[in-house]
């Protein structure tokens, strides 16, 4: 996924009511929006270096928007926004082995009057359903987590996911960790033990778990490998 312009950087000040952020670039103080409704656990130090997006809607009230924040010299995407893109675009771009084969790709597509699922794929023979959570949690070296706060939606998600799959698709919750840092993954059980327990009974009912993480560069952010998963006892 391409940034659609050059990203501006700048100091982090603080966060307020959720979607607020408030950011120092050289003396001017800036309000931008924070496309993330997570707690951001271990990202919000006052003075950490930060990117943020100019919008070119005359219209829009908030013309920035946070994009990337830098921890102990590691970058980390927090615009969820941008989760579904960087894997479209790895999809799109036969980067993930798995997936390779699929020619029909649909975002956002209806399961039911309630649910949409991130992915739709088909071929052939087959039709499955992807979602996709973002992920910025790191509370161990090397180890990324989520959630990082308790996601109701998230349980919701899952057990969808295993209704379909009841249905007759394939169903993959797939994690896409925006950091460069982390070389295992696991859900944080201790944060949302409900979760935890929902998805172990999804994987015991066919719902298959894979993860990656990403990889930055100037121009944008784009999936890099598979990490292992480990759902802990």
């Amino acid at each position: 996924m391409n940034f659609e312009s050059k990203l501006i950087s700048g100091k982090f000040l603080k966060r307020y009511k959720r979607f607020f952020v408030d950011i120092k670039i050289k003396e001017t103080i800036i309000t931008a929006h924070c496309p993330n409704t997570g707690s951001m656990m271990g990202l919000l130090k006052e003075g950490n270096k930060v990117w943020v997006s100019k919008s070119q809607n005359p219209n829009r009230k908030l013309k920035y928007t946070l994009e990337i924040i830098e921890v102990k010299k590691n970058k980390v995407g927090i615009n969820t926004h941008s989760t579904n893109k960087i894997f479209l675009k790895a999809l799109k771009d036969k980067k993930l082995k798995i997936f390779s084969n699929f020619q029909f790709i649909k975002t956002e597509e209806k399961y039911n009057k309630n649910t949409r699922f991130d992915f739709l794929l088909e071929d052939s023979k087959k039709k499955l359903f992807i979602e996709i959570k973002n992920v910025t949690l790191l509370r161990k070296k090397g180890i990324g987590e989520f959630p990082d706060s308790i996601t109701a939606r998230g349980s919701k998600h899952i057990n969808e996911l295993v209704n379909a799959s009841r249905d007759g698709y394939e169903v993959y919750l797939i994690f896409v960790i925006q950091r460069e840092d982390c070389k295992s993954f696991r859900i944080a059980k201790d944060i949302d033990v409900d979760y935890y327990n929902t998805l172990k009974k999804a994987i015991k009912n066919k719902l298959k778990v894979l993860c990656y993480d990403c990889k930055f560069s100037s121009k944008g952010i784009s999936i890099n490998k598979s990490i292992n998963f480990k759902l802990d006892d």
